[in-house]
């Protein structure tokens, strides 16, 4: 499913993906975006040719960034969401997302914030595990420093299929 969401903002952004400046823009772009983050980067920037190391770092930085704005402000944000009708859907409906996954966090902490970011499948990820970790009011200098690990692993094995597997296919 990334590998599809990633092909199909490549093919969105198309139009700036001619220069080299516009696709490192593209990559850096999907790595800040719920559910693709970093993965969905890493596919991207295979997919355009892009060189592995400064990928991964461009990736990186991309998807931490917005790590310590939901650890630190969604618990405020929602708080003011809830009181609109249709934002306060919004809420309820990431706080039953999160809820339905927090058991993978919170037996362990934040050795399980690191291994819910950093294996990368469908539904865990750097965006969902920091709103776990908020929601479940986690030390958040702990959780930011688990999360950003959580990262490092996630592209390291998001690389060996990127750069390894998925470049042999292509």
């Amino acid at each position: 499913m990334t590998q599809k969401m990633a092909n199909f903002m490549v093919g969105l952004f198309g139009g700036i993906a001619g220069s080299m400046l516009g696709k490192y823009l593209i990559i850096f772009i999907l790595s800040m975006v719920p559910i693709l983050e970093l993965r969905g980067g890493l596919i991207a920037a295979s997919l355009l040719g892009l060189p592995m190391w400064q990928s991964f770092f461009l990736c990186f930085i991309g998807n931490i960034l917005p790590i310590p704005f939901i650890l630190w402000l969604i618990n405020p944000i929602f708080r003011r969401m809830r009181n609109w009708k249709h934002l306060g859907k919004v809420v309820v409906w990431c706080e039953n997302k999160a809820n339905s996954k927090k058991e993978k966090i919170e037996n362990l902490k934040y050795l399980g914030l690191f291994l819910f970011v950093g294996i990368p499948v469908p539904g865990t990820g750097a965006w969902m595990g920091c709103l776990i970790a908020a929601l479940l009011d986690m030390d958040k200098k702990k959780s930011f420093l688990a999360a950003i690990l959580g990262v490092v692993l996630a592209g390291i094995i998001m690389l060996i299929f990127s750069y390894g597997v998925l470049g042999r296919i292509i």
